[in-house]
């Protein structure tokens, strides 16, 4: 079961990730961790990596499948494994298909996690966090006791800049442009699924559990 997680900024598909790689047994693969691991670890790979990423550049394509394959062949991945953060581009998507196949494998299955931007935008901004001791809340559906003032430590909650409404809307216009496309070329493989990320998480995950044949 190989599993490819698409979504808007927001969108919930980090949580169903999770939630899928703790309900079947198989690795919540983020690209931003491996990175951070192999950078950690000192492999090869981490500073070739880093080398990029200390020039503010991003780094290649090749170089981040690379990444990923030395993570998936991995033998805790022996049963599959569910990917979020990558493939976000069109180019991305073609390299991973021609290494997974010279591995004699494909992907299964990529799951759409579909939320319209205002929903999104509203989900975001109503996002309030600790400067103090970090713990977070929602305005709407975590709502601390006293508004505006953490309960753990009592320090004024604030917005976050990559919260603000301004900055989610550019977020979701580079998704659209960059990462939208992946869904049409996954739909063209007949791999593609779609579920209402606008639902209660519990209920998103009962509709991916449905997809996946439980």
């Amino acid at each position: 079961m190989k599993i490819i997680m698409l979504g808007a900024p927001g969108a919930g598909k980090g949580t169903q990730a999770k939630l899928i790689a703790e309900k079947y047994g198989i690795p919540h693969i983020s690209t931003g961790d491996i990175f951070r691991a192999n950078i950690k670890a000192g492999t090869d790979l981490g500073k070739e990596a880093k080398e990029y990423m200390d020039k503010g550049q991003l780094v290649p394509d090749e170089l981040t499948v690379r990444i990923l394959l030395d993570r998936v062949l991995a033998d805790d991945c022996a049963d599959g494994y569910v990917l979020d953060g990558f493939p976000r581009t069109i180019p991305q998507a073609e390299v991973l298909d021609t290494e997974v196949a010279k591995l004699g494998d494909k992907i299964d299955l990529a799951i759409d996690v579909n939320v319209p931007d205002e929903n999104i935008i509203r989900r975001m901004s109503g996002r309030r966090a600790c400067p103090k001791c970090g713990a977070t809340y929602h305005v709407e559906h975590i709502p601390p006791k006293k508004e505006g003032i953490c309960d753990a430590c009592g320090a004024e909650l604030v917005l976050r800049d990559d919260d603000k409404p301004e900055t989610v809307k550019k977020r979701l216009e580079v998704y659209h442009k960059q990462t939208q496309p992946l869904i049409d070329y996954y739909s063209r493989l007949n791999i593609l699924r779609t579920v209402d990320g606008t639902k209660d998480m519990k209920d998103v995950f009962a509709d991916i559990e449905k997809l996946l044949g439980e």
